[in-house]
């Protein structure tokens, strides 16, 4: 078997390549439309193929910010239907990942949309459990479900301004890597506090706002939510990615918990895209990140699905 990363002259034989189960997948629309962005690269679609020119017989294929060179999550993982056996099925894509993450020097996420009652759907679970062992064999081990809930205006009303909290902008990045510090101490959030466990808080705090800054959201966008008194409460980042406008971040320093602001931040993170006439707004928090589910589900959000993140452990440095 012969395994690389694919060139223009895949394409059409890329194209072929269809995923038809009820999970998260690149179909060629998608393909074709995200290579022309740049969140799909050739140089991170990895095929696996018997003899050149052949049959693709495995295709995994990395998304990331465009313009830049790190693939940041694994979209899609095909092996072709002539590969019968679930015990080659799952040798030849554990293969293909391996091959492709000595390449990166990095095992990206693997990140996989769910309806949220997957579990009891034969079809999803089958489809979800031959990638899920060939991630595990290639070293995605941890395992994290995450909530995704959409605001739209027929299932809750804009919210009012907050009368407790002022938002300001603010065009240094200096002073959103500053709030971030603050807002990691103590968060429940899976993957910033699976980040800090491999780096230190301020590169940890640097790498998010990087990838914040790498987003379609606008950086003007950016808010930083101080009390009457002038104290700094939280961040509030409404944001978009290529499906449309997201809550890209919200964190309430630990010295203000306790008092709510959540439901302030989150709501202004919605006004905001509202105002834009935005009509459908998503989010994403984990499963056991309870605190923020709910202040979605008081500010009208409605989870719809779940999105399964299968990643590497950190490395403690």
């Amino acid at each position: 078997m012969r395994f690389r990363p694919a060139v223009e002259d895949d394409l059409d034989r890329l194209l072929g390549c269809v995923v038809d189960e009820s999970i998260s997948w690149s179909h060629p629309d998608r393909l074709l439309s995200f290579l022309e962005s740049g969140a799909y690269r050739f140089d991170r679609i990895w095929l696996a193929e018997a003899e050149p020119g052949g049959e693709i017989m495995a295709r995994a294929v990395w998304w990331g910010f465009p313009g830049t060179d790190r693939p940041l999550a694994l979209d899609c993982l095909y092996v072709a239907p002539s590969v019968i056996s679930l015990t080659d099925r799952v040798g030849l894509a554990a293969d293909l990942l391996g091959r492709a993450h000595a390449a990166y020097g990095e095992a990206p996420a693997y990140h996989v949309f769910l309806s949220s009652g997957w579990r009891d759907d034969p079809r999803a679970s089958a489809a979800i459990a031959w990638r899920w062992e060939a991630a595990g064999r290639a070293g995605l081990t941890d395992e994290l479900e995450r909530l995704r809930y959409e605001w739209t205006p027929a299932d809750a009303p804009v919210p009012e301004p907050s009368d407790r909290l002022v938002f300001r902008e603010d065009d240094d990045d200096e002073a959103f890597v500053a709030a971030f510090m603050r807002v990691a101490v103590g968060t429940l959030d899976h993957h910033t506090r699976q980040a800090l466990t491999g780096m230190g808080p301020e590169a940890q705090a640097r790498e998010d706002v990087g990838d914040y800054r790498s987003m379609p959201g606008e950086r003007a966008w950016w808010r930083l939510a101080f009390d009457k008194a002038g104290e700094l409460v939280g961040v509030a980042l409404p944001s978009a990615n290529n499906a449309g406008p997201v809550v890209g971040y919200l964190g309430v320093v630990p010295e203000q918990r306790g008092h709510g602001y959540v439901d302030d931040l989150l709501a202004e993170i919605t006004r905001f895209h509202a105002g834009r006439g935005v009509q459908r707004i998503v989010a994403d928090t984990d499963t056991g990140n309870v605190p923020m589910a709910r202040a979605f589900e008081r500010a009208g959000y409605r989870n719809f699905a779940i999105r399964l993140v299968l990643s590497a452990s950190p490395v403690n440095t």
